[in-house]
């Protein structure tokens, strides 16, 4: 491997956990280095969740005060989205490489899209905080099982999910879906280390990058304007799409 592909794989894995830690879309990056470094399609989706796993992690510590005041609820969804994105996870693996690089513009597309939407899914108002409803539960599982699956725009879904279906502080929210984005990465990195579906040296030098890049995501989401990352996100987005499409 050469010093400008381990640098670009560096870049993308720390970029990555500072988007993840902000609202989610870091998969477009890991997924996008891999696959420009010859990774093959289901390779380098799988191997994505293994690298944004440190930046998870870093990014849920910096939130922990909020984690713990949620307690028992934040269990909850961490039970329910392990059974998901289980499933998603499991469903990847059967997939051959072929099957899956026909699915992939139309995963990207979709993903590209419900990012862009994110500022209009998420209610501009919050409502008062309270328990989640089963209709949010319901809703956190399906976008677990799609987490596990490929997982691009996964933290969009959690957020949305969570302003209307349990509302209050934006950053106790954000807390949840890192929390719960912990428990989705670390089934999938079972199920695809099991599956030998991991590219392990991409992985090695995106994941230091990654737990660099998970704590200065949530100083980020703190003081920079989510615009400006957001619109850089959605711009890789279509251009994999795009490259999907046509190649």
């Amino acid at each position: 491997m050469s010093f400008p592909e381990i640098l670009l794989l560096f870049s993308a894995g720390f970029l990555s956990s500072v988007v993840n830690a902000i609202a989610g879309g870091g998969t477009f990056l890991t997924f996008g280095a891999m696959t420009l470094v010859g990774v093959p399609p289901i390779m380098a989706n799988a191997t994505s969740s293994v690298t944004q796993f440190p930046g998870y992690i870093t990014s849920a510590l910096a939130y922990r005060t909020e984690i713990r005041e949620a307690g028992r609820e934040a269990w909850v969804l961490a039970g329910l989205s392990l059974l998901g994105s289980l499933a998603g996870a499991l469903i990847l693996v059967s997939m051959s490489n072929p099957s899956f690089r026909q699915l992939v513009p139309w995963l990207l597309l979709a993903a590209t899209l419900i990012f862009a939407a994110g500022p209009y899914l998420r209610p501009k108002t919050l409502h008062a905080e309270q328990p989640i409803t089963r209709i949010g539960l319901a809703f956190q599982f399906l976008t677990s099982i799609y987490g596990g699956f490929f997982g691009a725009g996964m933290g969009i879904m959690m957020l949305a999910v969570l302003g209307v279906t349990k509302g209050g502080d934006y950053h106790k929210l954000n807390a949840l879906k890192n929390f719960v984005a912990v428990i989705i990465a670390l089934v999938a990195i079972v199920v695809f280390s099991s599956g030998g579906v991991v590219a392990w040296l991409p992985a090695l030098i995106m994941i230091p990058a990654g737990a660099l890049g998970g704590h200065a995501g949530v100083w980020a989401a703190r003081r920079v304007p989510q615009t400006v990352i957001r619109g850089a996100v959605v711009a890789v987005g279509l251009l994999l799409t795009w490259y999907y499409f046509t190649s």
